[in-house]
């Protein structure tokens, strides 16, 4: 389906004025975005800038005194479903937030007030079923643009009403896709990377006119037989079709250079190469995109053949700084795998892979100049590399380390210019997965040809490190997961939330503990920060997802914890 009801005008040129209720609403444009940092009052993209640093300017909540945050106010959420999770990153504008839930249902929010919320509207796209997640919208115009999934679709809201302007959907035949990562607005266009492929989609990163929602390019991430990189796919099972590559979490854009950059996940099935023998191009990667034609510009494959969904979707952070006394343009990312990378951000040449994970079993390292594995070999189908972890169909239980879930995953790391470093939450375990290539789906529909059995209790730990060194600076060990993102401040703190509920301050040097706060329900979103009316505000959302549940099964304290999901805004 696909409506236009309005097209924008003048956009491009400047902010437009209309009339919002009490309030005058500023179009959100693309001058306004690249230079985000002019309005550090503002939440306005997922990951607050194009960067993706995830960092605040704000300095009213600071080192000397967040010992004093209260909750202001709490909104509830959700109530559509049982087991309904928050994943998103609320968005703020001038004392509103905007915000998604599980089903795809966007809030407006009025905080105005700094005493409570209130829901202002609410657009409900009445999806058919639950998606695994949805991670959070964008503002372009007078549109709030967010994604819903069965069928996966890209809509446009109006700030002001709440209704639909246009809506379209993406799906292409494919029933599984899903659409979880929040868009990324790029001057006249919607970026969307489509999500889904452990059920055997074939994943894409797509372009919409964002003033009429119309299909402007679409690029998937595993290529058709005859295409660039399909030589990578060995196999006679046509696994390209079903092939993975998913985008599942926001990419980062360099407005100078004009390209996006986007991680993709795991080829499928999951755990069984020998389906899809091969490198599997372009799963697990890093591809910088030209958001005007969808050119690919370069990529970076991390680990090619992988069989542990060592996948790479997090985020991919720009920072500007100076390796061995060269200024450099970098995209730096915590990788699954256990390494902290960066490239070279003009053409994907890796400048340097370090570990930032204590236990790394599956590979001796990374070659410096190439930044593949020093193991991987490209005159085999089937990668072993150490050996130590690679499941064969005679040897199929392995202990892997880092886990399936890697070191870092969809929580996402922060950048801080203040310290120069970056806080990556982490994941210290190790697991055991067993090959089954007679089971063709799990209960839930994934191609996974796998089982994960969980080997201790989930904890997790904040990793401080040098992106121009790979130098580990500090770690900081918790006793729960944490499925949440890192978010830094110029207020000289570190913020994060973890599984049982924790919200938790660090002081950014020291990494000691400055503040917590325990809402009662468990953390899956990102913190973020704001300021209205003088006064800056911290906001996170409670809500886990069923897979995070189940990470909390060998954590008996937290057995019986009820899930809520509610918004939680904090200040002094």
């Amino acid at each position: 389906m696909h409506r236009r009801n309005a097209v924008l005008s003048a956009l491009l040129s400047g902010s437009v004025l209309c009339l919002a209720g009490p309030t005058l609403a500023a179009e959100v444009t693309p001058d306004r975005l690249i230079n985000a940092d002019k309005e550090p009052h503002n939440w306005l993209m997922n990951h607050r800038t194009y960067d993706a640093q995830r960092y605040s300017p704000l300095d009213k909540i600071n080192k000397s005194n967040v010992k004093s945050l209260k909750l202001a106010y709490a909104v509830a959420l959700g109530g559509t479903s049982a087991n309904e999770n928050l994943q998103s990153t609320p968005l703020a504008e001038n004392g509103y937030l905007y915000i998604v839930d599980q089903w795809g249902v966007v809030y407006k929010i009025d905080g105005r007030s700094g005493t409570m919320g209130r829901i202002v509207w609410r657009m409900d796209p009445k999806q058919e079923k639950t998606p695994l997640a949805n991670r959070g919208v964008a503002l372009w115009g007078n549109f709030v643009i967010s994604n819903a999934s069965y069928p996966p679709r890209v809509i446009a809201t109006d700030k002001d009403t709440g209704k639909i302007v246009w809506e379209t959907n993406l799906s292409e035949g494919q029933v599984d896709v899903q659409l979880s990562a929040a868009p990324l607005p790029v001057k006249d266009k919607i970026i969307v990377g489509a999500a889904g492929g452990d059920r055997g989609v074939r994943d894409y990163i797509a372009a919409l006119d964002a003033a009429t929602g119309k299909l402007l390019w679409r690029k998937y991430t595993v290529p058709a037989p005859g295409e660039p990189g399909s030589e990578t796919w060995k196999d006679n099972n046509n696994s390209w079709q079903t092939g993975g590559g998913a985008m599942w979490v926001t990419g980062s854009y360099d407005a100078a250079t004009n390209q996006v950059l986007w991680g993709t996940g795991n080829p499928v099935p999951m755990y069984n190469p020998y389906i899809r023998p091969g490198d599997n191009l372009y799963t697990n990667s890093l591809i910088s995109w030209d958001p005007d034609t969808g050119k690919m510009n370069w990529y970076f494959q991390y680990t090619p053949g992988d069989m542990w969904d060592y996948d790479e979707v997090g985020t991919h952070i720009l920072i500007d700084g100076q390796v061995a006394g060269r200024d450099h343009k970098l995209v730096t990312h915590a990788a699954r795998n256990g390494f902290l990378y960066s490239f070279e951000r003009g053409n994907g040449q890796p400048v340097l892979a370090k570990p930032y994970m204590e236990e790394i079993t599956w590979t001796k390292g990374i070659d410096q100049k190439t930044g593949k594995p020093v193991d991987y070999d490209p005159t085999k189908d089937i990668q072993v590399y150490s050996g130590v972890q690679a499941q064969t169909l005679t040897d199929r239980t392995k202990r892997i380390c880092p886990s399936h879930e890697g070191g870092s995953n969809y929580w996402s790391a922060s950048y801080s210019p203040k310290t120069k470093l970056i806080y990556i939450p982490s994941r210290p375990t190790c697991n055991e997965v067993t090959m089954t290539p007679e089971q063709p789906r799990s209960p839930t529909g994934s191609l996974l040809h796998g089982r994960i059995k969980l080997l201790t209790p989930t904890e997790s730990e904040i990793v401080v490190a040098d992106p121009f060194t790979g130098e580990v600076k500090k770690r900081v060990r918790a006793p729960y997961p944490n499925f949440s993102a890192a978010l830094t401040t110029a207020g000289g703190l570190a913020f994060t939330g973890l599984g049982d509920g924790t919200v938790v301050a660090y002081d950014d040097d020291s990494m000691q503990e400055l503040w917590t706060f325990n809402l009662g329900s468990g953390i899956n979103a990102p913190p973020m920060t704001f300021e209205v009316g003088g006064k800056q505000y911290l906001a996170i959302m409670t809500g886990l997802s069923q897979i995070s549940k189940g990470r909390l099964g060998l954590t008996p304290e937290l057995s019986e914890m009820r899930n809520q999901t509610m918004l939680f805004v904090f200040a002094l």
